[in-house]
């Protein structure tokens, strides 16, 4: 049995499903917002015996029977209505929390990606230590809530070569990568509020989306330049012409090195390839999305995926 921790609304859980049934492998979308409501836990310890299983009304999954997970987009619990109090309902959710995160913890199985490690690989100043260390390049970048900081890293870089962006994103509160603007910097005093992710702007020749299923890698060249929104291809990306890519050897073994530093099975890496053919690491998303890839290049990432996940069944 392989555990998809998902939704029946994301299609790249979707469109792995299809390839596994296509390979005759057992598996099972898990929604953790279904918890408690619809989905009951019960961790028994019993004469130097666990068994671990979840209850729904589809029936009881004896997770014994699980031999990958793959931590793909985890939802968040929704807790009975009936709680009210907001300190009780803060308990709820944090016993619940406990409960799975002993779970996950103690399952024996093979994971795309362990949530320890996809959570640690998540964090962007870590990402690019780790990048240093392997010896990849990146930009000059500050992060900062300080004025007086930022000020000196804008006069360092120089005005109008400058990039910001934020730690995370939501449907809700999505923010793109933006160029700083002169008029901008009358807003710098905002930064007191929230640490922000200023980056030196890197020209591209091409933004490149690596993404990495265990020992394959996809690297697909993204022509950002020749779209609306030069800085962030995700803006105009109906516009993107996007193709299968050629590492350098020695930049492929450089983003190997990363994802066994980070501990990753999976992984989607961005960069861009500079004018001067310099390879330039931007950040690595372990949960990334690939389809919208796959659809431009035909690079078979699902299938490598859902190959993945069967092999380590057996």
């Amino acid at each position: 049995m392989i555990l998809i921790l998902s939704t029946d609304s994301d299609p790249h859980a979707q469109a792995v499903l299809q390839h596994l049934a296509g390979l005759g492998a057992a598996a099972h979308l898990l929604n953790l917002a279904e918890f408690p409501q619809k989905l009951a836990l019960s961790l028994s310890y019993r004469e130097g015996r666990r068994d671990f299983a979840l209850h729904s009304p589809a029936g009881r999954l004896p997770l014994a029977e699980v031999k990958a997970v793959w931590w793909r987009r985890p939802q968040p619990f929704q807790l009975h209505p009936e709680i009210t109090k907001e300190s009780y309902r803060h308990f709820a959710y944090n016993e619940g929390h406990e409960a799975f995160a002993g779970l996950w913890q103690s399952l024996e199985v093979f994971w795309i990606n362990h949530p320890t490690r996809d959570e640690v690989a998540a964090r962007k100043v870590y990402q690019l230590q780790i990048a240093l260390e392997v010896g990849l390049n990146i930009p000059r970048t500050l992060v900062s809530n300080d004025r007086q900081e930022v000020q000196s890293f804008i006069n360092a870089v120089g005005e109008g070569q400058v990039i910001y962006k934020s730690f995370s994103a939501t449907e809700h509160e999505w923010r793109e990568t933006r160029l700083l603007k002169q008029a901008e910097l009358a807003l710098l005093d905002g930064v007191r509020y929230a640490p922000v992710i200023f980056q030196e702007y890197i020209p591209a020749q091409v933004d490149l989306r690596i993404t990495v299923v265990g020992g394959e890698m996809f690297p697909a060249a993204i022509y950002s330049q020749q779209t609306s929104y030069a800085v962030d291809f995700r803006m105009d990306w109906a516009n993107a012409r996007a193709e299968p890519h050629v590492m350098p050897d020695a930049v492929a073994a450089k983003l190997r090195a990363l994802m066994e530093r980070l501990g990753l099975v999976y992984g989607a890496i961005d960069m861009r390839l500079t004018p001067q053919g310099e390879y330039v690491f931007l950040e690595i998303n372990p949960a990334g999305q690939w389809l919208f890839i796959e659809q431009r290049t035909g690079q078979p990432i699902t299938a490598a995926l859902a190959a993945r996940l069967a092999a380590s069944e057996h």
